[in-house]
């Protein structure tokens, strides 16, 4: 709980992917890519329940398997390319009344840990904020982005010039798609994780690997081997 106030984490794990067939249960560090993150969610302390919102058996039967609870399987509609995570965690949200506030953890982000969970969730009460999102520093600064126009010449992603030397640059961050949290009244009146009144979590840029494609699995599966060597 946050000040009294009950938490749910929500991981979707749909069957189908797009990047990388079946990648929700594929093999990585001695178990299933959803694990790691059941076992994150697990070990907040701040985080009252956490559920896995699937249309699959066999993701839901790995899941149940290492601990996780699956109230209820998701429905169809809700597993196509189109469904979006907001009403995916909408969904979970409106079959499991009695919560203040929810976070997402996506199953891609294995690298994520307990402590980053509450960390984000302090920050976010800390500053009276109604959702929070986990950022990491950017590598490519948009400073030194292009757009390829259709005669095949560039123009800059951002019109002001760009200082030249990297040291001058102002820091940048993205999403790097490991923790969502917001409170549930307000992102049922927002459908975003995102606006003006969001504030950001930062993580190391070597837990904040983001798992869609297969050459990303074989630098996450590196890095945890890194870790546990």
């Amino acid at each position: 709980m946050i000040d009294g106030e009950k938490v749910l984490a929500v991981i979707p794990a749909r069957g189908q992917s797009r990047g990388l067939l079946r990648k929700n249960i594929l093999p990585i560090g001695g178990k299933p890519l959803i694990v790691w993150t059941i076992e994150a969610a697990a070990g907040s302390k701040l985080i009252d329940q956490s559920i896995v919102s699937t249309d699959d058996a066999e993701i839901a039967e790995i899941a149940r398997n290492h601990g996780a609870e699956i109230p209820f399987m998701r429905s169809s509609d809700l597993a196509t390319d189109d469904a979006t995570s907001i009403d995916v965690v909408l969904d979970a949200c409106a079959r499991l009344p009695g919560f203040d506030w929810v976070v997402l953890l996506q199953p891609t982000s294995p690298l994520r840990s307990c402590e980053d969970i509450d960390k984000a969730i302090n920050q976010c009460t800390a500053m009276q904020a109604p959702a929070c999102v986990s950022v990491s520093e950017t590598h490519q600064h948009p400073y030194w982005t292009f757009f390829v126009q259709p005669d095949g010449t560039l123009r800059s992603v951002i019109a002001a010039e760009a200082p030249h030397r990297r040291q001058d640059l102002p820091k940048t961050y993205a999403l790097n798609g490991a923790i969502y949290i917001a409170r549930i009244p307000w992102l049922e009146a927002s459908r975003n994780f995102i606006s003006p009144e969001t504030v950001a979590f930062e993580m190391d840029a070597k837990r904040s690997i983001d798992i869609d494609t297969a050459s990303d699995f074989a630098i996450a599966a590196m890095l945890i081997q890194q870790q546990h060597a």
